[in-house]
This record gives structure tokens, sequence and C-alpha cells, in this order.
């Protein structure tokens, strides 16, 4: 039996930088890895899918060329052999990249295998026993497939399999109109896939407010993506090469047939081979484990971090998980999870960022709400690149001035709503940002502008 300080299960975005820091400080550190090095982020989540969502960009600028005075061809012809190898190549780089930084860390020793707790300092990989004074828990989560009639006989794609898609699908359902979803429903038909969009809510992205979802449907239509609202695919059924989805809808067909279908309706977590009850880890009945502020479990000598705790399921909130731990065990700090604001993209193009609030929380809240709302047609830079689609939207509480939310659809919306992140984090109020002078032509100079707007909320 080996004996180490700490045990690391899995190599997402928390677990190699703890490992450093842990070893840093003079532990003795086993991290373990059953797959790819790197977890979802690397190796099926952000690198692979921002690198074809690129591709699909460059696709769709040569698309409009003409409006642009440019002359592109008849037609723009997708190898779509040649994209994903550019995608293999920088997920092979990204993942062995993190193998190498672990398998170089002083006091640290790697397995490749399968965790398995045998009790709450105990982890059996490849027939060894590992005990360690703390564990840590970062194996991430996995596309959910759900149990349809039908789903065992007709083929289907999830996120993960999609990365090994060489091929521009003739007729592409996706199934779920939400994140994943939509940034592979219009990536693909850019490349030139018909694409359907089936979603059981009564819009997209449900948590976003009806303005943000609404427009973000105008965008998908204008691309001549067909989008299914209030449909709920009820089975899958091969059909003669192709593939069959019924619907449960009060309007439209009740079928639709296409070549290819997306499963893109969730995730969930990679924890039911951990055999977390021999360690007295609790989970939720979807199988998230249960953690406090610090990110301790039921079992205190044992942590999850990552996608597989259910308090976040972003690279960045991960990795803002590790910098918690990290902080509170080794500087004696009191960092707490609720301390982080909720901030997040949808990379459609253009991007959807957010922070804090939304529209409809803040309603909720009790507060007073001041709303500044913006189109992009009045920003001068969006108007030079030819890209006026969307809109930005901020919320302030009108006693104390502290913006609440926000949400900035359109070119440089992921990037430019980060502007506002520090000031919410120093809850400054929002004069501090209206006053301050932005850079021309930016999207973010409109913010001020859009902030010296603000209205009460109807």
């Amino acid at each position: 039996m080996s004996a180490y300080d700490a045990i690391i299960i899995g190599t997402g975005q928390a677990g190699p930088s703890l490992a450093e820091q842990l070893a840093r400080a003079g532990m003795r550190v086993a991290i373990i890895e059953r797959g790819r090095f790197g977890g979802t982020c690397v190796n099926n989540g952000c690198t692979p899918t921002k690198t074809l969502v690129a591709s699909a960009y460059v696709a769709r600028v040569l698309q409009r060329a003409r409006e642009y005075g440019m002359t592109a061809g008849d037609s723009v012809r997708v190898d779509m052999t040649r994209v994903k190898a550019r995608k293999d190549a920088i997920v092979e780089s990204g993942s062995a990249s993190v193998e190498k930084w672990l398998r170089s860390l002083a006091n640290t020793t790697v397995y490749k295998g399968e965790a398995r707790f045998l009790d709450a300092h105990t982890v059996a990989v490849n027939g060894e026993s590992l005990t360690g004074e703390r564990i840590f828990i970062d194996v991430g989560g996995r596309p959910v497939v759900p149990k349809l009639p039908g789903v065992d006989k007709a083929p289907y794609l999830t996120s993960e399999t999609m990365m090994d898609v060489d091929f521009v699908p003739e007729h592409l359902i996706v199934v779920g109109g939400s994140y994943v979803g939509l940034e592979f429903g219009q990536m693909y038909r850019r490349f030139g896939s018909r694409v359907t969009v089936v979603e059981m809510g009564s819009r997209l992205i449900g948590r976003e407010d009806p303005d943000v979802s609404q427009c973000v449907r105008d965008i998908l239509a204008a691309e001549d993506i067909a989008i299914r609202l209030d449909a709920r695919c009820i089975s899958l059924e091969p059909a003669d090469g192709a593939v069959r989805v019924a619907l449960d809808c009060s309007e439209g067909a009740p079928t639709v047939t296409g070549t290819h279908v997306l499963l893109a309706v969730g995730r969930e977590p990679n924890t039911s081979g951990l055999n977390l009850a021999a360690a007295a880890v609790e989970t939720d009945e979807r199988g998230y484990i249960r953690v406090d502020e610090g990110l301790q479990t039921s079992a205190r000598n044992v942590y999850a971090l990552g996608d597989c705790n259910g308090r976040g399921a972003f690279t960045h909130t991960a990795y803002n998980d590790y910098e918690i731990v990290a902080d509170n065990l080794l500087h004696g700090a009191r960092r707490k999870v609720s301390d982080r604001l909720p901030i997040y993209a949808l990379f459609i193009d253009p991007p959807l960022g957010r922070v804090g609030m939304t529209e409809s929380a803040a309603r909720n809240s009790g507060r007073r709400i001041l709303v500044g709302r913006m189109p992009m047609t009045r920003v001068a830079r969006a108007r030079e690149k030819g890209e006026t689609l969307g809109f930005m939207k901020v919320l302030v509480d009108a006693d104390s001035k502290e913006i609440l939310g926000a949400a900035i659809l359109g070119v440089g919306g992921d990037e430019a709503v980060q502007s506002l992140v520090d000031a919410m984090y120093g809850h400054l109020p929002y004069t501090a940002v209206q006053h301050g002078v932005r850079i021309h032509p930016t999207l973010s100079e409109l913010i001020p502008t859009m902030l010296g707007e603000l209205a009460p909320l109807a």
C-alpha cells in the first residue's frame, strides 16, 4: 500500500493545478487519470468546440464575402477532414502538455487507471491500494443519453462522439435547444448541413431572459436553421439509412427525419463508478457530490471539485474550485463558492456573454431595479464590422447603485461583459463604470453610454 498526503482523482481544470500547488508545498501527491489528460475542456469541450466554431466562422465570412466587397467564388467548399485534423492537432497538443506537466512534477506520482474508493482514506487503482490524508475528486461529467424508445437501435451522436465526425451531415437534427446544441447546430449549418433544432421548452436556452432567447432564435433562423419549440423528443427510429425523431408537439409535423441526430439534452457527473458509498461521500439524486462552501464533502477529508459537485459547469468554475481549496488549505483563507459571480458565455456567433442576475431574477429579488438596453445597431464598431445582430442589457440596484447583472449578445459580447466583473466584485456603483473613458471604436465604449440611459424596470 502506497501512502500519500493527497490523492487527486481526475485531471480536468482543477486537479492538475491543485497537484502542482500541493507538491510545491512539500506534500506527496498521487494523481489518477483513467482516460485522456486534461478532462472535458481539453478533449471534448471548450478546446475542440471553439476550434470548430472558429472554422465555421471562417466559412460564414467567406459566404458573406460580397457584403464586404470581396469575391470568393460562387460557393464555399468545406473540407471536414482538414477541419477535424486541425481540431485534433490542437486537442492532442493540449492533452499531451497536461500529461507532460504532471509527470514532471516533483513529489508527484501519476497513475493511469480507474479509481475506486475502499474507504474515506483509501483508493484502489490497477489492483494497488493508495492511502491519502486528503482525497480530491475532479472527475467531471459526460453527456446524458436519455432513455428514449429506440435509442438502442437508432444511431445517434453526443457532444463527445461529434468530435469524431469528419464529414458534413446532410441533415443534422439537434435534440436540445440549449448551449451545447445551439453551438453545434450553428457550426454545422455553416459547414453546409441542413439543421433542425428540437427543443421541448417554449423557447431556446430557457434559463435566459425571454428577450435573449428570442434574439438567439432570430439569429439562428436568419441562417436557415429550423427550430421546433414545444416539441418533446419521444423516440428514435432507424429509417432507411436515416434517423426518424418522433415528437410530442402541439403544432408542426409529429416526426422529423434526418441523416444524423445529436442528443444535446444535458450532462451528468462521472461519479457512478467511484464507489462513493464506501467513503461515506453523499450525492444528490442526480449523482452530483454534495459539498459545502469550502468544497468539502460529507467525508471531511474528501473534497469534490469541478463539474462533479454540481456547483458549476464550466472550466472557469472548476479552476476557481481549485483556487478556493488551495487558498484555504495552504494559506488559511476562508474562501467560499458562494463568493463567485455567475459568469459564462454561449459561443454561437455572435456570442452571448452573461454575468450576474438575469432580468427575471432581478424582478423576483424585491429590489428596485434600473435597466439599460442598447441594440447593436447603435454600436459603431458593430456596424463597421457588419455584425449588428444582438443587443446589450445591464441591470442595476436603484438604491445601492450596484450592477446586478448583464447580458451582451453581439460581436465581442463574450469579452465585453467581463469589463463589468471587477466593478461587481468590488461592489462599485455603476457610476464608476459610467464615468470611465474607454477606447473608441470598441463595443465596450457603449457600456457607459448604456449606463447613462438607465430607466426603471417596467
